[in-house]
């Protein structure tokens, strides 16, 4: 019989790197830069917005599939289907079609997925030069992927459709350069 002090069987699970990275020196950066005096209003990243439109899924069904799939593969969640809330005749779509998949991350996998974001797939995309920091002015930040190959879980061989995608990061931030700051901290590679 074990007693409740005792960790379970196989010990204390690590912390992701990022989340690691943000608790023994973000939060100190942040402090020191902000001159924040309660460490509980420090800015702190709360999910990962991954989105994917599959406007073209309206011809082919296999887009849609096919988006699922890379889209479960990049960040090892189910995304959920998005469907179209207006019918639009000019892009032959009615209401209730499948237009689009997304996916909220949030805990280990939000910060599993930055690591994977920001040391594997970044550096992977052609012609990089540093994403640019245009805040939405809350705090939050979007960048886009113009295609899932530069995740290395998706087989280059296997691909059936080049897809992009939207990346939303949602922090507590309340002003850009708050939001800035913290991403920078945490190793997103923008523009000088």
């Amino acid at each position: 019989m074990t007693s409740t002090m005792e960790p379970a069987a196989g010990g204390p699970k690590a912390l992701p790197r990022r989340q690691q990275l943000y608790r023994d020196k973000v939060i100190a950066a942040l402090r020191t830069d902000f001159g924040y005096t309660n460490p509980m209003i420090v800015p702190k990243l709360t999910k990962i917005v991954v989105n994917m439109g599959v406007g073209k899924a309206v011809e082919n069904k296999n887009r849609m599939d096919a988006a699922v799939k890379d889209l479960t593969a990049i960040v090892g969640q189910k995304p959920m289907i998005r469907k179209a809330r207006v019918a639009v005749s000019g892009f032959r779509l009615r209401e209730g079609y499948q237009v689009g998949v997304a996916v909220t991350l949030r805990g280990t996998r939000m910060w599993e997925f930055l690591d994977r974001l920001i040391t594997l797939a970044i550096p992977r995309i052609r012609d990089f030069r540093g994403l640019p920091t245009k805040l939405d002015g809350r705090g939050n930040y979007t960048m886009g992927l113009s295609e899932q190959s530069a995740f290395p879980e998706i087989q280059l061989d296997k691909v059936e459709f080049v897809q992009g995608m939207d990346i939303t990061f949602v922090t507590t931030a309340k002003t850009d350069k708050e939001g800035l700051a913290l991403l920078t901290h945490l190793g997103m590679p923008f523009r000088k």
